[in-house]
């Protein structure tokens, strides 16, 4: 694998600054960019917008909501050989805004890592990797596929359509129930069984990611409001047979 290319990651927060230090991990110079970074993470240089833009490769790991404002405001400065990722969450949309608002010549690979600092914090080996066409050559997408293999990553190709079909019904009802708990404000008891707490240890996840991100999955994913409705019609369904079960007592 080719270690001399340059990789910019635009965006240092919790994610990107993960993602950053991932790259630099498995060899990469990597230099990242964030309005309020001071530090970088290890391994990685802090550069500018610009010199950022111009890598070989880029990754945005922006939140889904800002994605297409930094878009608008970059697209013109992106090299014109630069392969661009982005790292959203949903992928029907960063796509659809990609093709609007970055040249045609600009090389885009969709891509979303399923795991984030929580999940890969002791290493991402086995984490499931999606990878989407896009406006790409198939030898540049099929090196990130082997190059992300070689990280032990389950790398999952598929479309992006399929990607939101299938995540509204995983990542999506995941954080929905998790923060639908949290309002519950369950609390530790020594009748914790296992399942209880299998129940907090998924709101504990779901929480430590930034709120956002749980209104950009519902907001942005098409397949988000029908796996709500799915979800309402299956508590209501639930909650009438218990009523009649009542009135029979």
């Amino acid at each position: 694998m080719d270690r001399t290319m340059s990789i910019g990651v635009y965006g240092l927060g919790r994610f990107g600054a993960f993602w950053a230090r991932e790259l630099a991990n498995h060899g990469f110079r990597v230099t990242g960019y964030g309005r309020s970074a001071k530090q970088p993470p290890q391994g990685v240089q802090l550069g500018t917008e610009d010199e950022v833009l111009g890598c070989d490769v880029l990754f945005f790991c922006v939140s889904i909501s800002a994605f297409a404002e930094v878009l608008e405001k970059t697209a013109s400065r992106i090299g014109p050989a630069t392969l661009v990722f982005d790292t959203c969450s949903v992928k029907l949309y960063p796509a659809k805004k990609m093709r609007e608002l970055l040249p045609s010549s600009i090389r885009t690979i969709p891509a979303h890592p399923m795991f984030g600092p929580d999940s890969g914090k002791n290493g991402v080996q086995g984490l499931p990797m999606v990878l989407c066409p896009g406006n790409c050559p198939k030898e540049d997408f099929l090196f990130w596929v082997e190059e992300f293999k070689n990280w032990k990553l389950q790398v999952i190709e598929m479309t992006c359509d399929q990607h939101d079909r299938e995540a509204a019904w995983s990542q999506g009802i995941t954080h929905f129930i998790g923060r639908t708990l949290s309002e519950l404000n369950l609390q530790d008891t020594q009748l914790a069984t296992t399942g209880y707490k299998t129940l907090m240890s998924i709101v504990e996840q779901t929480c430590n990611d930034p709120l956002q991100l749980f209104y950009d999955l519902q907001r942005f994913n098409p397949y988000a409001k029908q796996m709500r409705m799915g979800l309402k019609g299956s508590l209501d369904t639930v909650m009438q047979v218990l009523k009649e079960q009542e009135m029979r007592t």
